[in-house]
């Protein structure tokens, strides 16, 4: 049977691609290492990595087998946690999965208002690109909750946020800059600041585009939520970001767009929440109010 050490060292190989490097990071020697992962494979009955010469690649067996021991790992910390908590050694640490857009966002203002009522509790956000790769890292048992887009065919439990409205952000001298809305089919011949394709963002801004009809053409690709905003402010072309994540005195215009262009937001969990989960489930919905 897997021991959690084998699952913690298979984890940790996979992340880093090296066996010479994940020895390093877990204090051990790399023959220790590798004598665990081979009794970890013996267990299975099946090779778990292909070890090639400058790389390491999960085999089929290894991929089926790597979600479920990134989950395990994450139950035994919290196991740990609630231990801990019952021992009196400490209050508590809630987990949290989201996107980096929502963390410029909507999360900040949550955050503030949980540490005034829940001043002893740890936070530990785990913060993605994509929506996929966020429902993933749920359903490996990465975080208590997750918050962002509402996830499709979700088996536990939801709860509806709001809407989140995006805007259209151009430079102070652009043409549009006197106007409080556009449409978005006005800026087909725009060259844009798009999102890189893994950023979930990018998925937001070629389906409101192609709703009006049109792809947008690149002037600058980027990975980064909050370049966006800068990039345009400085003339690079329009962009479509979260209205959420500009700050006070924000050095660019910022235009609605006709109709609106919005997604929804959600708060979800693997079963029922928690009570911490749920609390600050609680904390979103009047933040968002």
């Amino acid at each position: 049977m897997a021991t959690l050490r084998q699952l913690e060292y298979l984890v940790t190989v996979v992340d880093l691609g090296s066996f010479t490097k994940a020895a390093e990071l877990l204090h051990v020697t790399q023959p220790a290492l590798s004598h665990q992962i081979r009794a970890l494979e013996r267990s299975t009955g099946s090779p778990l990595l292909e070890r090639l010469p400058r790389a390491i690649r999960l085999t089929p067996t290894g991929r089926a087998m790597l979600p479920h021991a990134r989950a395990a790992l994450a139950d035994a910390e919290r196991a740990t946690c609630a231990a801990r908590q019952a021992a009196g050694l400490e209050v508590g640490e809630l987990q949290i999965a989201t996107l980096y857009s929502i963390s410029l966002g909507i999360l900040p203002d949550a955050l503030k208002a949980w540490r005034r009522t829940h001043p002893d509790v740890g936070i530990r956000l785990f913060e993605h690109r994509h929506t996929d790769e966020l429902t993933e890292a749920m359903n490996a048992g990465q975080a208590d909750l997750a918050v962002g887009p509402t996830p499709k065919d979700w088996p536990g439990s939801t709860h509806v946020l709001g809407e989140e409205e995006l805007v259209v952000v151009v430079a102070n001298d652009d043409p549009l800059a006197g106007r409080e809305s556009v449409r978005l089919k006005d800026l087909a011949d725009r060259s844009w600041v798009r999102y890189t394709p893994s950023h979930g963002l990018a998925d937001v801004l070629n389906q409101a585009c192609a709703k009006a009809g049109f792809e947008p053409r690149a002037a600058v690709h980027t990975e980064q939520t909050a370049a966006a905003p800068a990039l345009a402010a400085a003339g690079l072309g329009p962009a479509l970001v979260p209205s959420n994540i500009l700050p006070p005195g924000f050095d660019g215009h910022v235009l609605r767009t006709e109709p609106p262009t919005r997604r929804t937001l959600t708060a979800y969990t693997r079963g029922t929440p928690d009570p911490l989960a749920a609390a600050f489930i609680e904390v979103l919905a009047g933040v968002w109010e």
